[in-house]
């Protein structure tokens, strides 16, 4: 048995349990304003050159790249993410992507740029952060709130570690948390698949790419 057919068991059997006592796996649903959130797109992570980037987001940018233009016609707010280059020059340690380790990403600012695939424009927003959260020590929150925000549509990466704290916190702030099946991924796909089942469980709506485009064709313009 490879690890992912022990994992489709697993998540059989749990899926099992909660139907059977009749918990978790409910819909939030989506709201009437989202914002799109594009977590950690930057070459460190999907440029295989680097230690910790992988191809396998791959599919993530091409998914990305078609909610882009859907959410910039109805004129939703928009935030990416990256790490600073700057921590990295004053030497904190992380054990994520951060990690200042030569061997996980070479010490260049290309690292930590979005890549070109899923270009930031000049007026959308973009948050440094130092932990795996988009919330945790961010303004965030604060600039969500003051759009009137009320759904937060998570795509990008890591699944396992920056898109589901994200999404969890998300919740924490009374936010509808919506993570795009297609939109994320993960370097370890046994990560990616168990994170997707769980999150969905008890923390937050998984949607796929298609029921998302729809929804955010039928919102007015400036919603």
């Amino acid at each position: 048995m490879t690890p992912l057919e022990g994992l489709r068991l697993a998540m059989a059997e749990a899926d099992r349990y909660y139907k059977d006592r009749g918990i978790f796996q409910d819909r939030f649903g989506f709201g009437v304003s989202p914002a799109l959130i594009v977590i950690d797109m930057a070459y460190g992570w999907t440029d295989p050159i680097y230690g910790g980037g992988s191809a396998r987001l791959d599919s993530a940018i091409a998914a990305i790249q078609k909610l882009l233009p859907a959410a910039r016609a109805k004129d939703i707010p928009i935030i990416y993410t990256t790490s600073p280059f700057e921590q990295f020059q004053q030497k904190r340690m992380f054990k994520s992507a951060a990690d200042e380790s030569g061997k996980f990403r070479s010490w260049d600012q290309r690292a930590f740029a979005i890549d070109e695939r899923v270009k930031r424009l000049p007026s959308e927003y973009i948050i440094y952060k130092e932990h795996s959260s988009a919330f945790a020590g961010t303004p965030l929150i604060g600039h969500l709130a003051g759009r009137r925000v009320d759904t937060l549509l998570i795509t990008g990466c890591s699944t396992s570690a920056c898109v589901r704290t994200t999404a969890t916190d998300a919740k924490s702030n009374y936010l509808k948390p919506i993570i795009i099946r297609e939109a994320v991924q993960d370097r370890c796909e046994v990560a990616h698949e168990w994170t997707l089942f769980d999150i969905q469980a008890r923390f937050a709506d998984v949607v796929g790419l298609d029921e998302t485009l729809a929804y955010l064709e039928g919102l007015p313009k400036g919603k």
